[in-house]
């Protein structure tokens, strides 16, 4: 699972847990410490790994005020969510920011319901992707659903451009046994060529301070439909099976896109 490249954020830490067992609550701690030291929620509280409460605030809230992670014992979607942390600190910290940022906002102006920027969050929080490249046709026929013109017709300047980084924890468990249709939510950045020949720790600790720059400075994700679906079983490498332009063609997995549709920002 560790080579696989949609897990090349957290391959490195894949590797140090080969046990049958997923590592308890210490040792995800630990693993913070090393290599995110000083990750805190939104309210400033160090971040650390717990068994859920019998009760809690609500999730966000509980995370916000305590810095407690709830994670369930040997669980993939939680122990992914830890990694998430590990990997994306400043990113996962902006969102529990707005979060608890959006709930004040809402109930000063006396609005109900969670409204559109929290489900954007919650949405990429688990099955969110960053597509960074450095060739900005990729990333347009991507939003603009051409994905024989991206996947195939371009697939080598896809593969020598563009890198694809998960952000979301729940995408991370379904990739152990992906399914057809599996789809990420993406956002789409265009980069100098300079950024590609940084080595992936490197990457990976800049795309998260962008991400975190982007979502508290920026405005990113006030909606859902900012999000842009991206078929996971297109990227190259993926799955063998997408190794020909027919693959592409199959409407069930690669749909069009709706019209009229907005237009998918390119950062």
């Amino acid at each position: 699972m560790a080579v696989h490249a949609l897990f090349e954020p957290i391959a490195a830490l894949l590797e140090r847990f080969t046990a049958s067992e997923l590592p308890g609550t210490a040792q995800l701690d630990a693993l913070l410490r090393e290599v995110a030291p000083g990750t805190a929620s939104g309210a400033g509280q160090p971040i650390r790994f717990v068994r859920p409460p019998a009760e809690a605030l609500a999730y966000e809230e509980h995370i916000f005020a305590t810095g407690e992670v709830p994670t369930r014992a040997d669980d993939w979607h939680d122990f992914f969510n830890a990694l998430a942390w590990c990997v994306w600190p400043r990113a996962k910290s902006a969102c529990n920011i707005l979060h608890r940022r959006e709930r004040d906002a809402r109930t000063a102006a006396g609005l109900p319901g969670r409204g559109p920027r929290r489900d954007a969050l919650t949405q990429f929080d688990e099955c969110g992707i960053v597509v960074v490249s450095s060739d900005p046709e990729i990333p347009a026929f991507l939003a603009a659903h051409a994905w024989e013109d991206a996947f195939w017709t371009r697939r080598a300047r896809l593969i020598a451009s563009t890198r694809f980084m998960v952000f979301g924890h729940g995408t991370w468990e379904q990739l152990r046994e992906p399914f057809f249709g599996l789809c990420a939510k993406a956002l789409y950045r265009v980069v100098d060529a300079g950024w590609l020949a940084r080595p992936a720790a490197e990457r990976q600790t800049e795309t998260d301070a962008w991400l975190a720059a982007q979502l508290l400075d920026a405005g990113l994700l006030r909606t859902p439909r900012e999000l842009a679906p991206l078929p996971l079983l297109g990227i190259p490498g993926v799955t063998r099976e997408n190794e020909s332009a027919a693959y592409y063609r199959d409407t069930r997995q690669f749909r069009p896109k709706r019209v009229p549709a907005e237009k998918l920002p390119v950062l």
